[in-house]
């Protein structure tokens, strides 16, 4: 077991996919989809996977990339819409 192993990005992104629906905060969905995506670049042989090689620090940046592409999609479907406000009806600590 390595991390240059296909299969451990895929487990580590579905991790971080479980962990951000128990703990939604939507910043770990963005890095759940970098390492699957990581992981099926490696696993699919494309030309990044050659790039990477063995070497830990591409394939962080690779991950890092990938990952900061999603959460800037997932903002841009997701998040809130310009001139929209937050409006909040009630305090958590009204009984």
């Amino acid at each position: 077991m390595s991390w240059t192993d296909w299969w451990v990005w895929v487990v580590g992104g579905l991790l971080l996919g479980i962990f951000e629906i128990l703990m939604p905060a939507f910043v770990f969905l963005g890095f759940a989809i970098g390492a699957v995506l990581t992981g099926l670049i490696l696993w699919s042989g494309l030309p990044p996977a050659a790039w990477m090689g063995d070497d830990l620090f591409r394939h962080f940046l690779i991950f890092g990339v990938l990952s900061l592409i999603a959460w800037l999609g997932l903002r841009a479907v997701v998040g809130l819409r310009k001139g929209q406000v937050r409006i909040i009806h009630h305090d958590i600590n009204d009984n």
